[in-house]
């Protein structure tokens, strides 16, 4: 199935990074959550309870990224990933976290991780 919910570019500041520094002082981060599921029953009925609502996914990525301190932007992704899947019925999610102020010696918009994650059977 080729249906999607997609969140694009949530910014939010958070405290993270494997340098203590890093996590000493908020810094940006870029997040796009992509939620896969039949979207049929919504679009034809026009009834939000037959879809996904955008708040609770939206909130799922603030309290990750607001809420404790990682270090890698793998555990970020995996945490949103693991979160969403907990609580929404959806049968696939995508993350993409982005951190647009690394430091690596030279010109880059951002480093970033890319994740998939499936639901379990139900």
């Amino acid at each position: 199935m080729s249906d999607r919910i997609v969140l694009a570019n949530i910014r939010l500041d958070g405290r993270h990074g494997v340098p203590d520094e890093e996590r000493a002082h908020a810094q940006p981060f870029e997040v796009d959550v992509e939620l896969g599921l039949d979207l049929r029953p919504a679009g034809v009925s026009d009834d939000l309870t037959r879809s996904v609502d955008y708040g609770p996914v939206y909130d799922v990525v603030q309290d990750v990224i607001t809420g404790r301190s990682y270090r890698l932007l793998e555990a970020i992704a995996d945490a949103i990933a693991s979160r969403i899947l907990e609580t929404l019925p959806v049968d696939w999610v995508v993350v993409r976290v982005r951190k647009p102020t690394v430091q690596l010696g030279g010109p880059l918009d951002s480093a970033g991780v890319e994740i998939r994650r499936e639901a379990p059977p139900r």
